[in-house]
């Protein structure tokens, strides 16, 4: 009987950096994977652009809740040129009584700013099936104000491990790490197996370089094993890169690796984690997103 690694995995893994990563790399697939009647509707060919300090600005006095990820992202629709408008996407990590509310608040004071449309769209990461807030409002004297907004439930997506693997798009690979990693929080064992597991996938997807250290990335930040365990992981994937002829990951990161484990443990990881991101990164900006339609510990 194997031995059982329970660890502080709650402490460990860090929930929210690997979505905001993800977001950010691959949104054109985020929206193909999650939204796809919205991605339908605008012209990628002219680009977009993430507003992250100007949703901070608009926001920063209307705290209702902990956010997990937001991000505030411009499109242009395939209707015109000057035809766009902003994407408020919320990942929320647990159930929230003020959730609906705080879409609400945040997606008027968005168009009060801008004065264009807001679309509201919500990918919920949480562990309650039945907590799925999709609308918020209220009625007064004959008056009624609201919103209702789209949402993904991740729970939806157990028992179709098959095709989120089979997927082409990335997102499919995320979504199965999530349900993964959410199943292997007290064993892991079990989770070092799911995650190389998720690893051999990824190498066979005959995806470049680029995208392989990128989503590679961030599925070691979202599957975070204790020391011992990570050295396995290591080691196995030494040998698929040798295999395989496809020097990625380790080539990365083995130098400030090796200096790492001269400074201690700690330093070893958390070197490790930033090297590789900021490849992954640098590496990801120069992708050329594909358009296939078509997700990781979270907070409890």
């Amino acid at each position: 009987m194997r031995s059982r690694i329970t660890a502080k995995a709650d402490e460990a893994d860090d929930y929210d950096s690997p979505w905001k990563e993800v977001l950010e790399q691959f949104f054109p697939e985020f929206m193909a994977f999650f939204f796809p009647d919205a991605d339908r509707l605008i012209d990628w060919s002219k680009g977009y652009e993430f507003l992250d300090q100007e949703l901070r600005a608009v926001v920063q006095d209307a705290e209702l809740g902990r956010r997990f990820v937001d991000k505030l992202v411009r499109v242009t629709l395939l209707t015109g040129e000057e035809d766009f408008l902003y994407i408020h996407i919320e990942v929320q990590g647990a159930p929230e009584q003020q959730f609906g509310e705080r879409i609400f608040v945040y997606n008027y004071r968005l168009y009060d700013r801008y004065r264009r449309p807001v679309a509201s769209l919500a990918v919920l990461a949480d562990d309650s099936d039945g907590w799925r807030p999709d609308q918020f409002g209220y009625e007064a004297l004959g008056c009624r104000v609201g919103i209702r907004f789209p949402i993904v439930k991740l729970l939806d997506y157990a028992g179709a491990e098959g095709r989120l693997l089979a997927a082409d798009n990335p997102f499919g690979l995320v979504t199965a790490a999530h349900l993964m990693a959410r199943a292997t929080r007290r064993d892991m064992p079990m989770r070092l197996d799911a995650k190389w597991r998720l690893v051999r996938i990824l190498y066979g997807k005959g995806w470049s370089r680029d995208r392989i250290i990128a989503l590679f990335a961030v599925l070691d930040w979202m599957m975070r094993l204790p020391h011992p365990l990570h050295e396995e992981l290591w080691r196995r994937l030494e040998v698929l890169e040798r295999e395989t002829r496809m020097r990625y990951v380790t080539s990365v990161e083995q130098i400030g690796y090796e200096r790492g484990v001269k400074a201690g443990i700690e330093q070893v990881r958390e070197a490790d984690a930033v090297s590789l991101r900021d490849e992954a990164k640098e590496r990801a900006v120069a992708v050329e997103a594909p358009r296939a339609a078509g997700l990781y510990d979270l907070e409890t």
